[in-house]
């Protein structure tokens, strides 16, 4: 996750983090990405059920129809082992989180044990009276998914109208003074609506958006062509930092956040060397505190059925059960070969990431699309767009 706002528009400082020690447990939300001591931020699929049929779904949700693998009763001692654990963040995502009726309780079990709870939602089941659920439990952030403008994004989720259904929900979030952001998967079929989405956050005055470079899981395998060649990628990053600074200097700032292409820290900091050497050197050091990807260390995944993963996206390894084994003693267990190699990944990777002179702020990038495209989780990140030159 990289901030552009954060980084390029001189929204955060490194002393920004370094007042709070770098400590996860201690550091505001904005500020997560520069903890030191990285415990995981959890995405938990918390269903498989959902009432769109997205054509990147990395997760293939299920119908809305039937049952649950986790019990009420076995996610709130889940909830219990994670707080315990450290885990400053329990991200609620699905399938549709909200097709499950027990979302407020087990939110709410999280805020109170001390987590700070977010959803990750296509927005359409959001009504003026779950918007107000959601409030009074104390979640921290709702993100909305949406792909495009309306023709663009009903395509993307195979289901007519629901991009109004999105824009309701939003609305709906905004009206009880919920905190409501934007996600959206970058493809060749989708890359020309970014202005639009830049107009819509400074229409409907939504703070927030996260852009995701497409990650090859689930139904996304299905559209490795459809993911920008790396000429384009470098194209769309130039815009997002465009519109960006645009918005920041029309007196309109919103927090903008690029996510599982980390490439793109080495990316803005080589464009601020050329634009403001004094910034670029303080971003070089926030982008150390970064540290690049975090797969099974600074963020993990328990899927619908409790199978633990390094992240949402890279569903190939399961480290356990959540069900047989709690969560805390799966993470920490130094005999799962895998995730021990992940949490000092950067001796293992091969190829152009080893010998990478950003290494130590990228991290050797996404492992699961290494994994996806050559069969072996440690080659080379084949999304990274950076020349031989540049990272020389």
């Amino acid at each position: 996750m990289i901030g552009i706002s954060k980084l390029y528009c001189g929204q955060a400082e490194a002393s920004d983090a370094l007042r709070y020690g770098r400590e996860s447990g201690r550091l505001p939300s904005r500020l997560l990405q520069f903890s030191k001591d990285k415990k995981p931020v959890i995405v938990w699929n918390m269903t498989r059920r959902c009432n769109l049929k997205c054509l990147h779904c990395y997760a293939r949700a299920a119908p809305l129809e039937g049952g649950d693998d986790i019990s009420t009763g076995q996610a709130r001692s889940m909830i219990d082992d994670l707080s315990a654990y450290g885990a400053p963040v329990l991200l609620f995502s699905g399938g549709e989180p909200l097709a499950r009726e027990d979302l407020t309780e087990l939110a709410s079990h999280a805020t109170q044990r001390g987590m700070r709870a977010v959803i990750s939602t296509n927005g359409t089941l959001i009504t003026k009276a779950k918007a107000r659920e959601l409030k009074a439990v104390g979640l921290s952030y709702v993100g909305i998914s949406l792909d495009g403008l309306e023709r663009v994004h009903d395509r993307f989720r195979c289901v007519p109208g629901a991009f109004q259904k999105a824009l309701a929900g939003i609305a709906n979030c905004q009206a009880e003074g919920l905190k409501v952001g934007l996600r959206f998967t970058i493809t060749r079929g989708n890359v020309n609506e970014l202005p639009g989405i830049f107009r819509l956050l400074r229409e409907r005055e939504v703070p927030r958006a996260c852009f995701y470079h497409l990650v090859y899981s689930g139904r996304g395998s299905n559209l490795i062509r459809e993911d920008l060649d790396h000429r384009t990628t470098r194209e769309t990053l130039d815009l997002i930092m465009d519109e960006t600074r645009a918005l920041f200097e029309a007196g309109h700032p919103k927090e903008i956040l690029t996510v599982d292409n980390h490439a793109d820290g080495p990316y803005v900091w080589m464009r601020l060397l050329q634009e403001d050497k004094k910034r670029a050197d303080e971003v070089y050091t926030l982008l150390q505190f970064n540290e690049g990807n975090s797969s099974g260390r600074g963020i993990g995944c328990v899927s619908w059925d409790g199978k633990v993963h390094a992240d949402q996206f890279w569903r190939e390894h399961s480290f356990g059960n959540v069900l047989e084994r709690p969560f805390s003693r799966i993470w920490d267990d130094p005999d799962i070969e895998l995730l021990a190699k992940l949490k000092d990944k950067k001796t293992h990777v091969k190829g152009r990431c080893a010998g990478c002179r950003y290494l130590n702020i990228c991290g050797g990038n996404f492992r699961a699309r290494a994994e996806a495209c050559y069969g072996d989780p440690w080659a080379e990140d084949p999304a990274c767009y950076l020349t031989d030159e540049e990272i020389a």
